[in-house]
């Protein structure tokens, strides 16, 4: 493993998984009370969004310039991409929520966002700790996210029941069915950063 401190990769992937923890911070904590609020919830998740988007074009222009890399160079690209997918997740949730005008998160979302945004620290930490050649310690935290993420798959089987059982508007059924499942994939998401964060432990230590 030869991350040097300043080096571009990790500077990039670092500014990465903060702009991804800071993203789930917002999207966890922005307090929705009327449909104006939701056009501002959903354009800053837009803006988290894109900024992922400049870091990752950032990330492939240095890939084309280097010939050695501090790791693989598919595997500095997944895990960029990896991260990429689950800010795409909230913006896309957020696109749901605003289309919907829907102002109110039920128990089960709020289920969700509260294991995906801690999803979101174990990322953060794990770059850190990726960055400063501390590659055994990553695998606790991957580990955490994927118990993260199974908690998220049973919410959703819990969510998709409770909603066949006490909803009987079927676009309302559609809606909620929708945003679980959305909220299920950016779960998805962060375990497919564990598991790349995983494998360059395993090529790397």
């Amino acid at each position: 493993m030869a991350f040097k401190k300043q080096d571009k990769f990790s500077v990039l992937l670092k500014n990465m998984s903060t702009n991804l923890r800071e993203g789930a911070d917002f999207f966890a904590d922005y307090k929705i009370r009327n449909v104006n609020d939701l056009k501002i919830f959903f354009e800053t998740m837009k803006e988290y969004e894109t900024k992922g988007d400049t870091y990752v074009h950032e990330t492939i222009q240095e890939l084309n310039k280097v010939f050695i890399t501090p790791i693989e160079r598919e595997d500095i690209l997944q895990l960029s991409m990896s991260m990429d997918d689950v800010l795409d997740g909230f913006e896309a949730c957020a696109a749901l929520f605003e289309m919907y005008s829907m102002t109110e998160a039920d128990e089960y979302m709020i289920k969700f966002v509260k294991a995906i945004r801690a999803c979101t620290v174990e990322i953060d930490t794990s770059i850190d700790l990726m960055t400063t050649k501390k590659l055994h310690q990553i695998r606790e935290h991957a580990i955490k996210i994927k118990d993260y993420e199974s908690k998220c798959d049973g919410v959703l089987r819990q969510s998709i029941k409770h909603l066949f059982s006490v909803e009987k508007d079927p676009i309302r059924i559609i809606q909620y069915k929708e945003i679980y499942e959305t909220l299920e994939e950016i779960a998805d998401h962060c375990q497919g950063v564990a598991n790349t964060l995983e494998t360059i432990v395993m090529k790397n230590a």
